[in-house]
């Protein structure tokens, strides 16, 4: 690999890559909208035509949901099979804070704002471009892209892709480019994700609703129940669960861990304003760490029933629902976390049903592997600073089933920043990170390619 050949690569591409990142970024492909299969149909047209034109085979899976995109770039004397995932849905973008035209592309010196720039368009394309320089540069390394279209709402049919296709999806290691650094400072490594629960409890005390002056006092209030339940499950100060058993099975963070969260860069006052949060539980960086990446939570989303209009209208509602999820981390089974809560509720309030709407798995990989050290020599010659292994607060079906079906380790290191506003109003993405990333994907698949 010839580094003045590649930053005369990365130099010449830029238009190409904005053209590429317009036409995608302008095609509303919101997984959460049921009226979007026009859209999703032309975006996967245009994802494999991508790929087409950069010299790989693709293909268009159809699902009982939105399809999924592979592409595959293969050379004859090639040893490994790397594939690298990405998602090409996006958020809905509906927020009155928007400057712009949310899905219209719009270029800012360095900055390419719309929905989806940061939130996987723009990192998904510069991991395209990274493949296409090494196909050029006979690289010895397969390179094959899956990407997804229905990320945004659980990878609800990524396992029915899976079941079919993992045979022909064989992989030595897989790559996951979609994730945010802690810091703008400090490149970022993700190696874990938490696991999560989602569910409801439902409480009905009448068939239809009440006059509270004549029957208040007698008549039950679905409503005020759910959140006495619901205060019963937390602590709202401490975030402490006080559901028992909650903590039984939460694995030790290990030391090497923990000095590589400390050594992040994570600054808690900018993460506060990264994501304007006006109050927050702690007042220390390295606590707000633990809680953020290693600690399961217990979180209320939204309480549903009775009057929600102007003013106040003086009924008891018949019904109520309260929606709920956990975070959950290494050692903790999705199914016994149900049953705790399902019996702890039911326990404080027999007429309380709860429903489990959606259960995801933890991830942790191994940080000491030598895919692991690739990956951080790449980032540090991709943007000259040496980056930190973090895990994510957040949680993703893809990444597990990725390791499920194809059996390989996954590394998942980012290019957003704090600041491009993932799931916010204004979105963006930028150069320097398109820059960086093409340099660090070339390098990691350079080394990766001479492993035994």
């Amino acid at each position: 690999m010839h580094e003045s050949s590649l930053a005369e690569f990365i130099k010449s591409s830029r238009g190409d890559f904005e053209t590429k990142l317009c036409r995608l970024v302008e095609i509303p492909t919101i997984s959460a909208d049921p009226g979007r299969e026009s859209d999703f149909h032309a975006a996967a047209l245009l994802a494999a035509g991508y790929l087409e034109e950069f010299g790989a085979e693709s293909a268009i899976h159809q699902t009982g949901g939105h399809p999924v995109v592979v592409g595959k770039f293969s050379q004859p004397d090639a040893r490994k099979t790397l594939t690298i995932y990405n998602h090409l849905d996006v958020q809905p973008a509906e927020e009155p804070e928007w400057k712009r035209a949310s899905f219209v592309f719009a270029r800012e010196g360095d900055k390419y704002f719309g929905r989806g720039t940061t939130d996987d368009k723009g990192p998904a394309l510069t991991a395209l471009f990274a493949a296409r320089y090494a196909m050029e540069s006979k690289i010895p390394l397969n390179i094959q892209f899956v990407w997804e279209f229905e990320e945004e709402i659980g990878s609800p049919h990524f396992e029915e892709f899976l079941q079919r296709n993992a045979p022909s999806l064989k992989s030595d290691s897989v790559m996951v480019v979609d994730s945010i650094w802690t810091t703008s400072d400090k490149p970022g490594i993700c190696y874990g994700i938490r696991g999560n629960l989602s569910g409801s409890m439902l409480l009905e005390t009448a068939e239809a609703g009440v006059h509270s002056g004549i029957t208040g006092g007698v008549a039950r209030n679905p409503l005020t129940e759910l959140c006495w339940v619901a205060a019963q499950c937390y602590d709202p100060k401490t975030a402490k669960v006080l559901i028992p058993g909650f903590y039984d099975d939460v694995h030790k963070v290990s030391r090497r861990e923990k000095a590589n969260f400390v050594n992040s860069g994570f600054v808690l006052k900018t993460f506060a304003a990264a994501y304007r949060l006006k109050k927050i539980r702690v007042q220390q960086s390295k606590e707000a760490m633990m809680r953020l990446w290693c600690r399961p939570t217990f979180e209320v989303h939204g309480v549903v029933g009775g009057y929600s209009g102007a003013k106040v209208k003086t009924a008891i509602p018949p019904r109520a629902e309260l929606k709920f999820s956990c975070r959950l981390v290494p050692n903790q089974d999705p199914e016994r976390i149900s049953k705790l809560i399902q019996r702890f509720v039911k326990k404080l309030n027999p007429d309380v049903e709860v429903v489990i709407h959606a259960k995801l798995q933890w991830y942790v990989g191994d940080i000491t592997s030598s895919y692991a050290k690739a990956i951080s020599d790449a980032m540090k010659f991709g943007f000259s600073r040496s980056p930190a292994f973090v895990r994510s607060g957040g949680s993703d079906g893809a990444i597990i089933l990725l390791q499920r079906y194809l059996n390989a380790p996954v590394l998942m290191p980012g290019l957003s920043l704090p600041e491009h506003g993932y799931h916010a109003p204004n979105e963006f993405f930028d150069w320097g990170q398109v820059a960086g990333g093409i340099r660090t994907f070339v390098r990691y698949f350079d080394t990766i390619s001479r492993f035994e």
